[in-house]
């Protein structure tokens, strides 16, 4: 069965967040013995600088749609067993940035309508297509809307992943007319229409055949007005549709035994070795050295998702006891501001990286003691699964895929890889981290056996992966799951 993952970024290639680890890591763990998967990419330009030498050339394309006239590429990358397929077009895609252009309604319009005609260009019709979050949200549509004179198109069974739901794309009308050449017929009856706009992300939810999401928590709080967004109405219209399957990594792109960190280790020797990590980040770092100190580290867009507000209300208390931070992320200003100041006000015992760097982001991981993860609301997270791989204990939000990955500690039979916490409010956020603390000070063997815990905790796709098997297998059968 052939699957064709459309997305807009992805690992090895480019990344901006957990949609490029997930696309990445996601058609390695399915069985390829059963499913050949093919990914396709908009060719961005720091794709082109760093791999364009290496791809062959398969095919030019004219795009022609509404007032879209254009030309574009592809090309195509083997790596790791997957086939990589990339969208060329300068005008759209040569640019540094993924996102965030004025012209995103236009270059998102492009890509989904080149992806199509790369299939009738190559001759190649998927089983299914697997789109990814906004930016390819409208292929569904274009092939069930536009297939009169390819019906191969209309054949094809569509499944589409919400990844965060808060991003939704929301446009102009106009683009489904002037780019897309959508009958207005479609936009009369509602279908395409969201409070007179085009919102992208509700086009996906409305055309495919499956609507998947990334927790099984998420797929029931989107339903709901605090977490829905304004698409809890439509998403309970496709509730029967509608599935969490929680996301997983890529053990071996996160693996303590073999990653490029100061000190390797693994679950029989983490407690003796994992210290070394530590030290040298907090040398690194210009953190006091201190092999005993409880170091909390935060690897994180800083953005109000992530609760980094609750966060910087809560340090006043926090940066009091025998702790030292370490925070690499960068997003919103004023947040970005804070931390400097922080960083400026606790020397030796905050240390802020404004951006973000994988190698150091990979050394908080195997260095620090806890992850902190306070967010407002999370679809599923990964941070917090690369943490209990390297031994580092979550403290989390019980919220999406936090609460279904993160099992609280209890003393009383020794479970749990982690702690939370339930109202989004500075007391609870500080009573749950007082309780952290205590044992990390006072019942630290209590503490070491939750590190065994977490790497324990199966974090790998293996078994998310057999459901999306499921989920293709189901779909092309046209049954109900």
């Amino acid at each position: 069965m052939e699957v064709l993952f459309a997305a807009f970024e992805s690992l090895p290639f480019i990344k901006t967040g957990g949609l490029a680890d997930v696309v990445y890591a996601l058609p390695k763990a399915i069985n390829q013995d059963k499913y050949q998967i093919r990914v396709v990419l908009p060719l961005h330009l720091r794709i082109k600088e760093s791999h364009f030498s290496k791809m062959a050339f398969l095919s030019h394309l004219h795009i022609r749609s509404g007032r879209i006239d254009e030309e574009a590429d592809v090309y195509a990358l083997m790596n790791e067993g997957i086939e990589y397929l990339f969208i060329d077009n300068g005008k759209c895609f040569g640019r540094y940035d993924v996102y965030g252009y004025e012209d995103d309604a236009f270059r998102y319009s492009l890509f989904c309508l080149a992806v199509v005609e790369m299939l009738k260009a190559l001759d190649y019709y998927p089983a299914i297509i697997h789109t990814h979050d906004y930016h390819t949200a409208l292929i569904p549509a274009i092939c069930k809307l536009k297939s009169a004179s390819f019906l191969r198109l209309a054949s094809i069974r569509q499944v589409f992943t919400i990844h965060n739901l808060a991003y939704q794309g929301i446009y102009d009308k106009r683009i489904l007319f002037d780019y897309l050449d959508f009958a207005y017929e479609e936009y009369a009856n509602g279908e395409l229409r969201y409070n007179d706009s085009a919102n992208l992300m509700k086009i996906g939810i409305v055309y495919a055949d499956i609507i998947t999401t990334v927790s099984r928590s998420y797929a029931k709080e989107i339903l709901t007005g605090e977490y829905g967004f304004g698409l809890e109405y439509v998403l309970r219209y496709r509730k029967d549709d509608l599935y969490g399957i929680p996301n997983g990594i890529d053990t071996t792109v996160f693996d303590p035994s073999r990653d490029q960190i100061p000190c390797n280790y693994d679950a029989s020797n983490v407690h003796r070795l994992k210290v070394f990590n530590k030290l040298f980040l907090q040398r690194k770092l210009s953190l006091k050295e201190d092999k005993d100190i409880l170091l909390l580290g935060v690897v994180s867009r800083l953005v109000n998702q992530k609760g980094i507000g609750l966060l910087l209300d809560s340090l006043d208390d926090i940066l009091k006891k025998k702790v030292q931070l370490v925070v690499v992320g960068n997003g919103e200003t004023s947040y970005e501001y804070a931390f400097k100041a922080l960083q400026a006000e606790h020397r030796g015992q905050v240390a802020y990286y404004c951006g973000y760097d994988e190698a150091l982001s990979h050394q908080v991981y195997a260095g620090v003691d806890v992850l902190l993860m306070p967010s407002a609301y999370e679809p599923c997270g990964i941070s917090q699964l690369i943490a209990m791989r390297y031994g580092t204990i979550p403290m989390v939000r019980e919220t999406g895929g936090l609460k279904d990955s993160v099992q609280p500690l209890n003393e009383y039979d020794n479970t749990g890889h982690g702690f939370s916490f339930g109202p989004y409010r500075k007391e609870d956020f500080l009573n749950v981290f007082d309780y952290l603390y205590l044992q990390y000070y006072q019942y630290h063997d209590r503490f070491k056996m939750l590190m065994d815990n977490a790497m324990k905790y199966d974090v790998s796709f293996a078994s998310s992966a057999k459901e999306y098997e499921r989920i293709y297998d189901k779909v092309i059968e046209n049954v109900k799951i």
